[in-house]
């Protein structure tokens, strides 16, 4: 009974797997003929759609093959560039990738109707040129339609299988970033080689094939290059300096994460590179620099125990007169000061005095050890030579307080790097791959001095009588020297300001050095100065450091120290 039962529920159930006779289907309806016509119908309609796909499909395949051997073989691949490889930020965001780029181009003598052929190309790019198609196609010699295809029009073309058209696959270097990294980066020529920048540097090992899957990785942080960037451009509107130029380096290691010369160039639209304004100015230029050398005069002295940062130079001259040459300072400044005022107030006078102490062969010696005067080892070929220096009595004035010598903003920060970490070697570099010798233990000066200079530097911020005042960003604990030096065209020097802030945070322990140049800036009549303690100043006759490379500084450290901040911390709980 259980078993009925069970049968007849699944019999009830059975809806879509019902059976039905024979008899049912094909002879107890009066309607059977139409029944069979109907499938008839249905079977035939079945085998049109079905064929219709499979010819679809056949010439799909047959598209595939015809352009792919178009794309390995024939004349017009003969300059095919070979692979290159990609250059990569810390973060891997992409710098420079090789991408395949389509180029389509016709066989005159094998198109059959020209008519129909310009009408399907008019549809596929409705810009194109009918007069120029025209007199190609009567040519009867090879011509190009469009170099560089869309993906859309290059499928558009293959799909119209038409023999005449012969596709040219090639290599073509692109830089997402277009200006962000032009002076490192650089550039190559049409034959895939570099000649500029890293591009040229490790252009052999960016064609090596069994690297040429692996990434050049950088230190380069994409972000801060960006904020960085940003802020100088900004600047421009206040100051209306010609260029401007920025540096942010590791103390400890030479790590350099951002590196901007302004102007730059968009990287894709290639064009020659020939004038001064286009100077990669952080590695390229050779400055004078100004009161940023009176940190390495005083560091001598220490270093050599002449003096102690408390040492009180008394009576100082107003102006002093060398070769006939007068020296003067750039503001009223107190007669007794002692060596860490003449540093804070950044006096000229005191700087000398300094230097006299020290005497020339000292001094010397010590700027040598920092190897300012030296070529610098970098990853870039576009590398400047500081100009030679002979030194005398009023050399030894003039260059302790950074007149008449002169060196690269990359080799100041260098040496910069070096009295604030302790006073160890650093070999800046924009590899993150570790290729080279460590030489971070080999002492050039004591971490004594060290100390000393790092806590007079944070006084030129934070004291009130300080030169770098709007570099007092809360929360940061900068330190800082100012320079500002008259430009020297031809050999004559102008009125034109070349101004330079080195910067170091947290002053306490130092990480990072942000060095910032302002190239022939203008006073700001309307700009509004902020002060630490609230005050506010608008417009400023004055163009020195203090009253702008200061001021741009400071609000590049207030936009880039939480990511800074951010990156230590993570670092930090790697290990």
């Amino acid at each position: 009974m259980k078993e009925k039962v069970k049968k007849n529920y699944f019999k009830k159930k059975s809806f879509y797997f019902k059976d039905y006779s024979e008899s049912e289907i094909f002879f107890n309806n009066r309607n059977t003929k139409l029944v069979k016509v109907s499938l008839n119908r249905i079977t035939f309609l079945f085998f049109i759609f079905f064929s219709l796909i499979l010819i679809f499909s056949i010439k799909i395949i047959y598209l595939s093959s015809y352009t792919e051997k178009n794309f390995s073989s024939g004349k017009i691949n003969k300059n095919f560039i070979k692979e290159r490889g990609d250059i990569i930020d810390r973060n891997g965001i992409i710098l420079a990738r090789n991408i395949d780029i389509y180029s389509a181009g016709v066989r005159p003598k094998l198109v059959k109707d020209k008519k129909k052929f310009l009408i399907n190309l008019k549809i596929i790019f409705p810009d194109l040129n009918s007069n120029k198609i025209k007199k190609g196609l009567n040519s009867n010699k090879f011509f190009y339609i469009k170099k560089r295809l869309t993906e859309d029009e290059k499928t558009k073309l293959w799909l119209l299988g038409n023999k005449a058209i012969e596709f040219e696959k090639k290599q073509f270097r692109i830089y997402p970033q277009k200006n962000l990294f032009s002076h490192v980066l650089g550039q190559i020529n049409d034959d895939n080689t570099g000649i500029s920048g890293v591009e040229n540097f490790f252009d052999k090992r960016l064609k090596t094939k069994e690297l040429v899957n692996y990434s050049l990785r950088l230190t380069l942080d994409s972000n801060l290059q960006f904020l960085i960037r940003e802020e100088l451009i900004n600047s421009q509107d206040d100051f209306n300096q010609i260029g401007s130029a920025a540096l942010l380096m590791n103390v400890n290691d030479g790590e350099i994460l951002s590196l901007i010369s302004l102007p730059d160039y968009d990287l894709n639209k290639r064009f020659s590179i020939n004038e001064d304004i286009y100077t990669n100015k952080i590695t390229k230029g050779v400055y004078e620099f100004g009161s940023v050398f009176k940190t390495f005069t005083l560091a001598a002295g220490l270093e050599s125990n002449i003096i102690e940062s408390n040492t009180i130079f008394r009576n100082l001259e107003n102006k002093i007169f060398c070769a006939g040459e007068e020296i003067s300072e750039h503001d009223q400044l107190p007669k007794n000061l002692s060596a860490e005022q003449i540093l804070i107030q950044s006096s000229n006078i005191g700087a000398i005095k300094i230097a006299q102490k020290i005497g020339i062969n000292k001094f010397k010696n010590f700027l040598n050890s920092l190897k300012l005067f030296q070529t610098i080892d970098f990853e870039l070929g576009e590398i400047g030579t500081p100009l030679p220096f002979r030194w005398g009595k009023c050399k030894l004035a003039t260059a302790s307080f950074g007149h008449g010598v002169t060196t690269t903003p990359l080799q100041l920060a260098r040496a910069y790097a070096i009295l604030s970490n302790g006073g160890y070697e650093i070999r800046p570099t924009i590899l993150q791959e570790k290729i080279y010798s460590s030489e971070q233990k080999k002492e050039i000066i004591s971490s004594k001095t060290s100390k000393i200079i790092n806590s007079i530097l944070r006084k030129v911020v934070a004291n009130k009588e300080g030169t770098a005042n709007f570099a007092n960003i809360k929360g940061y604990d900068v330190g800082g020297k100012t320079g500002t030096a008259l430009k020297s065209i031809n050999g004559i020097y102008t009125k034109k300001k070349f101004n330079t802030f080195v910067s170091l945070f947290p002053i306490s322990k130092p990480e990072y050095i942000l060095l910032v140049i302002l190239d022939e800036p203008k006073p700001a009549p309307q700009f509004v100065y902020e002060f630490s303690n609230g005050y506010k100043h608008k417009g400023e006759k004055r163009n020195t450091s203090g009253w702008n490379t200061v001021v741009v500084a400071g609000k590049i450290i207030e936009k880039i120290g939480p990511i800074l901040a951010i990156n230590n911390l993570e670092a930090s709980n790697k290990f």
